[in-house]
């Protein structure tokens, strides 16, 4: 590899922090790390620091932290690195001062296969969908979200008993790999730039933001789109719905883990199955969904079985 210049890395979660350590291990160094501002957290809302500030701490690497990223202080940062490549994973839309400023320019790596999923969280509508394939994509970044000339991508199998976690680790380690090698064709100067051609924009899936109300099971769906559903908000923050109890409280049932029943029945959307002790099923349209793992509010997250042996049932009933 021809001599690397100095690289920035811009990144905030977890995912981000795995691509940024495959990188220091493949001997690309970094010569500055952009994250977003720490959050309070907690009770004590203490400031909490983000995962790629964590790491970077721990590897030594500088670490800024903009509010705003045409920040004049930051901008000087920037300045001071003379970054000849900038990397960014999952984090927010750089401006064109910034994401301009490489001679080699700015390259995003995004989990998804695009152009389909486009936007702020492709894993996890790419399980709603119920999608059997995705993947990572390298560009680089210019004044649209998630529409630059492509680099490099690689695509990767959905199992179908994978969820946002197990797949984010499936993701992120094939978007290590491409990271890298995307670094190494540039060095070399072997990108062969790919347009996102999007012939009817009506096919395009998008992955927005995930809001509260993506949360929420909606219990007249088939059992496979309300178990892709749960697959998509676990281990966090949980697909959810509303249990009223016989008293008239309102609380919260997360689900965790689930499996799709498609058979034939004559019981109302909605009705609770279970023996008591063993299994707990939801009828719903097309047959039932079979609940694994769940919390209801105010207790703690637990398997079925454990989750029956403290409660009654029949004093609850699903709200729509």
């Amino acid at each position: 590899m021809k001599a690397i210049p100095s690289i920035v890395f811009y990144g905030t979660p977890e995912f981000a922090a795995g691509i940024l350590d495959y990188m220091l291990l493949r001997g690309i160094p970094v010569t500055g790390v952009v994250t977003a501002p720490d959050k309070p957290a907690g009770r004590g809302r203490k400031p909490k620091l983000p995962p790629v500030k964590q790491y970077a701490i721990r590897k030594g690497i500088p670490v800024v932290q903009p509010l705003t990223l045409k920040d004049p202080a930051f901008l000087e940062q920037l300045n001071t690195w003379k970054p000849g490549l900038q990397v960014v994973v999952a984090f927010r839309m750089l401006p064109e001062v910034v994401w301009n400023y490489p001679r080699l320019g700015t390259f995003n790596l995004h989990a998804s296969l695009l152009p389909q999923y486009r936007g702020a969280a492709p894993i996890q509508w790419a399980l709603i969908n119920g999608e059997t394939e995705t993947g990572v994509t390298t560009f680089f970044i210019n004044h649209e979200i998630d529409t630059g000339r492509i680099i490099l991508q690689e695509k990767v199998p959905i199992l179908p008993d994978d969820n946002a976690g197990t797949l984010t680790e499936k993701l992120m380690k094939a978007g290590a790999r491409l990271t890298v090698t995307t670094i190494e064709k540039i060095m070399h100067g072997q990108v062969e730039l790919i347009e996102q051609e999007v012939p009817d924009p009506a096919l395009l899936k998008k992955a927005p933001k995930i809001k509260k109300d993506d949360l929420l099971i909606d219990w007249n769906d088939t059992p496979e789109g309300i178990c892709n559903r749960v697959r998509a908000f676990s281990p966090y923050p949980g697909a959810r719905t509303r249990i009223q109890a016989s008293g008239g409280q309102t609380l919260i049932l997360k689900i965790f883990s689930a499996s799709p029943k498609v058979e034939k029945h004559n019981l109302p959307v909605r009705r609770i199955v279970t023996d008591g002790k063993t299994f707990l099923d939801i009828a719903v349209q097309e047959g039932f969904v079979s609940l694994k793992e769940v919390q209801l509010e105010g207790r703690k997250r637990m398997n079925i079985q454990n989750f029956l042996r403290g409660i009654r049932t029949e004093e609850y009933h699903l709200l729509p």
